[in-house]
C-alpha cells in the first residue's frame, strides 16, 4: 500500500518526487513487445509509463467487452509494477491519440441526434455502462490498493472541444462511483481559453498541460492560471511531443534530438514531463485516425512512429539517446542503463499460391443484407474498413448518370463490374456518366467504400461524415435508386477465414490474393508493399493494417508474435487493380523505391 498526493509537490509516500514518465500504448504493440518497451523506458531515467485506453477498442460492439490479447490492460499495468515503474492511466471516453473517432466507438452514431462529449442523455448513458465494466478493473491496481496507478485523467483536451462543465463533473462522479480515488487530472494546451474551458480546477482535479516546445514560456502559462484559481500545484507537460504523426500522401515529419533534449532539460527544470509518445507501435488494422486541415480529412498512415525515442518496432533512436543524457543532466541521481535493442529478418520472397476476385468471394466472407435505400457501415456492421454495395438499375439503352449522395470516405465505383472510377470524400456526388450498350434489362453498379479513419480531434467529431459508407443514397438519372443489397467488410480473423479461394480471380476487379511462408522460426519483420497499389496485409488472419502506394511509408511492420514455427498464411487485399504475383519481405522499413 501508498499513497500518491499532489500539493506544492507531486508527494510520494509523503516524500516529494519528479514524474518522469513515458506514453506507451499497450494496443498499438503485441504484449510480446510490452517489457522491452518498459525497460528502455525505465533505462531511459524514467520512472512512471502512461497510456490511454481506447473505449472502441473494448466495446467494438455495444455491450460486447474484449480485455484479451493486446487489450489486456490490467496485465499491462502489472508487468509495469512487476518492473518498478507506476502508471498513469488515460481511461476517459475520448482519448483523440490518432486513434480512429478519438477512441469513441462508432455504434454510437447508431443513436439518432446524439451529441457525443456532453451531457446528452444517451451518451452519458453509455460512458457510464462502459465505465461500470473497466474501472472496476483498474482500481485494484489504484497504488492504495498495493498497484502502480498514481493519477487517472477525467478528459482529454475538451477545451479545444467544448465547456460544458456539468459534463466534466458527471463524469468525475462516474468515476469516484466506481472506486477511482486516485487523483484525477485534465490535460489541455496551453493557452488561458482551453485550460480554463477544459479543468474542473474549482473541483480540485488537477490540470495538466500538451506541448512540445518553449517549455520554461508554456509551464509558466500553467502555473499563471494555477495561481488564479488559488492552487499552488507543480507543473507538469502531460503530452510533451518529442515528434509528430504522419499523413498518407506527405513526407515523414522529423524533429531533431539536440533541439528536443535542450527542450527536455527546460522542462524538467520547472516540472515534471510525460514524453508523447515514448513508443507509438502501429495502428494495426483499421484504427487509425484521420486529421482535419481547412475543413478538409487528411487520413493517418498504419505506422504510428511518431518520430518518437524509440521507432514503431521499439529500437532506440538517436533521439533516445540525447534525452537519456538530458535527464541525466537535471536529474542526476536517475537510475539508467544500456537500452535493448532487436534484430531484424528478411525472410525472401513467396509466390502467390491462390487468388480470388472480391466479387467472386464475398457472399462466402460476409453476411448478404437487403435493404430499399442503402445501410450505412455503422447500421451493417462494426463500421471498419469497408462496405459493399450492389445496385441493379434498370439500363434505359443510352447515356446515363449516377451520383453518390452523402457517403465516405473512398469510393471505387464498378459498371457490370468494370472499374469506371475512384471518388474521395471532398469530391464524392461528382456526376457519374455511363452507357450499357448491352442488350439487358438492367445495369449492375457496384461501389466499394472505404472508411479511411474517422477523425480524432475537433469539431467534427459530431459531424455527420463520422457516419461511414452512404448516408444518403443513389441518384440514377435525377431519382433515388431503391434496392440495395451490402455487404460489411471489416476483415475480422473470421470474415477472412471464409475466402473462397476456388471461385474466379480477375486482378482488374479488388482482390484477395494467398501466399504461404514456412518459417523455421519466427522472427521481426517487415513487408515490402512499395509494389502495391492500396490495401492491408493479413498475418495468419490478424490484420496488420493499410498500405498505400502514395507513401511515405511503403511497408507494414510483422512483429514475430504474429508468425509462428512452420505454415503461415499471408493474405494481401489489394483494391487498385495490381496484379499481386510476390511477397517479399525486408530486414528494414520500406519508403519508396530509389
Amino acid at each position: 500500500m501508498g499513497t500518491f498526493e499532489i500539493k506544492e509537490d507531486f508527494l510520494l509516500d509523503g516524500q516529494p518526487i519528479k514524474l518522469i514518465s513515458g506514453a506507451i500504448h499497450y494496443f498499438r504493440m503485441t504484449p510480446g513487445q510490452w517489457e522491452d518497451s518498459l525497460y528502455n523506458l525505465k533505462a531511459l531515467g524514467a520512472n512512471t509509463v502512461e497510456t490511454y485506453i481506447p473505449w472502441n477498442l473494448h466495446e467494438p460492439v455495444e455491450g460486447q467487452f474484449d480485455f484479451s490479447g493486446l487489450k489486456d490492460v490490467t496485465a499491462f499495468i502489472q508487468l509495469a509494477q512487476k518492473m518498478e515503474l507506476f502508471v498513469i492511466l488515460r481511461p476517459s471516453a475520448y482519448i483523440c491519440a490518432e486513434w480512429d473517432f478519438g477512441g469513441l466507438p462508432s455504434w454510437l452514431l447508431n443513436y439518432p441526434g446524439i451529441r457525443l462529449r456532453s451531457t446528452d442523455a444517451i451518451f452519458m448513458e453509455k460512458v457510464s455502462n462502459y465505465f461500470s465494466v473497466l474501472l472496476p478493473k483498474l482500481a485494484p491496481l489504484q497504488i492504495s490498493e498495493g498497484g502502480p496507478v498514481i493519477m487517472m485523467q477525467i478528459e482529454n483536451e475538451y477545451g479545444s472541444y467544448g465547456m460544458e462543465k456539468a459534463y466534466l463533473k458527471e463524469t468525475k462522479k462516474i468515476m469516484t462511483d466506481n472506486g477511482i480515488t486516485v487523483p484525477l487530472f485534465t490535460a489541455d494546451g496551453d493557452w488561458p481559453e482551453v485550460l480554463d474551458a477544459g479543468s474542473l480546477i474549482e473541483e480540485d482535479v488537477f490540470v495538466t498541460g500538451n506541448f512540445g516546445s518553449h517549455a520554461k514560456e508554456n509551464a509558466a502559462k500553467i502555473q499563471q492560471f494555477m495561481a488564479k484559481h488559488g492552487k499552488n500545484w507543480p507543473v507538469m507537460c502531460m503530452e510533451f511531443w518529442d515528434g509528430w504523426f504522419n499523413l498518407w500522401g506527405n513526407e515523414i515529419i522529423r524533429r531533431q534530438p539536440a533541439e528536443v533534449a535542450a527542450e527536455v532539460k527546460a522542462m524538467l527544470a520547472v516540472g515534471s514531463i510525460n514524453f508523447y509518445m515514448f513508443h507509438g507501435g502501429t495502428n494495426f488494422g483499421f484504427y487509425n485516425g484521420c486529421s482535419v486541415t481547412q475543413g478538409k480529412d487528411f487520413p493517418q498512415v498504419t505506422s504510428y512512429d511518431y518520430d518518437a525515442l524509440l521507432t514503431e518496432w521499439g529500437t532506440p533512436t538517436e533521439k533516445y539517446f540525447a534525452v537519456q543524457k538530458a535527464i541525466k543532466e537535471i536529474c542526476p541521481n536517475v537510475w539508467q542503463a544500456e537500452p535493448r535493442s532487436k534484430t531484424f529478418t528478411n525472410f525472401g520472397s513467396f509466390p502467390v499460391k491462390d487468388s480470388v476476385s472480391l466479387f467472386n468471394t464475398v457472399t462466402a466472407m460476409a453476411t448478404e443484407q437487403r435493404s430499399v435505400y442503402p445501410l450505412t457501415m455503422e447500421a451493417a456492421g462494426s463500421g471498419l474498413g469497408y462496405i459493399l454495395y450492389s445496385a441493379d438499375l434498370k439500363n434505359y439503352q443510352q447515356e446515363n448518370r449516377l451520383q453518390l449522395v452523402e457517403a465516405s470516405d473512398r469510393g471505387q465505383i464498378f459498371i457490370n463490374n468494370h472499374f469506371h472510377s475512384t471518388q474521395y470524400h471532398e469530391t464524392m456526388g461528382a456526376e457519374i456518366r455511363y452507357h450499357n450498350k448491352q442488350q439487358k434489362e438492367s445495369t449492375n453498379v457496384k461501389i466499394l467504400l472505404e472508411n479511411l479513419g474517422r477523425v480524432n480531434y475537433g469539431y467534427k467529431l459530431n459531424a455527420p461524415t463520422q457516419q461511414k459508407g452512404m448516408r444518403g443514397g443513389l441518384i440514377h438519372d435525377i431519382h433515388f435508386h431503391q434496392g440495395f443489397t451490402q455487404y460489411a467488410l471489416d476483415f475480422s480473423f473470421e470474415q477472412l477465414a471464409k475466402i473462397d479461394f476456388t471461385a474466379a480471380a480477375d486482378y482488374r476487379q479488388p482482390s484477395f490474393y494467398k501466399f504461404e511462408v514456412e518459417l523455421a522460426e519466427p522472427k521481426d519483420s517487415f513487408i515490402d508493399c512499395s509494389d502495391y497499389g492500396k490495401g492491408i496485409v493479413a498475418v495468419n488472419g490478424f490484420n496488420l493494417g493499410r498500405y498505400w502506394q502514395l507513401g511515405p511509408t511503403q511497408y507494414l511492420y510483422c512483429p514475430k508474435e504474429f508468425l509462428q514455427q512452420g505454415l503461415n498464411e499471408i493474405i494481401v487485399f489489394e483494391t487498385e487493380g495490381v496484379k499481386i504475383d510476390t511477397l517479399s519481405f525486408s530486414d528494414q522499413p520500406v519508403y519508396g523505391k530509389d
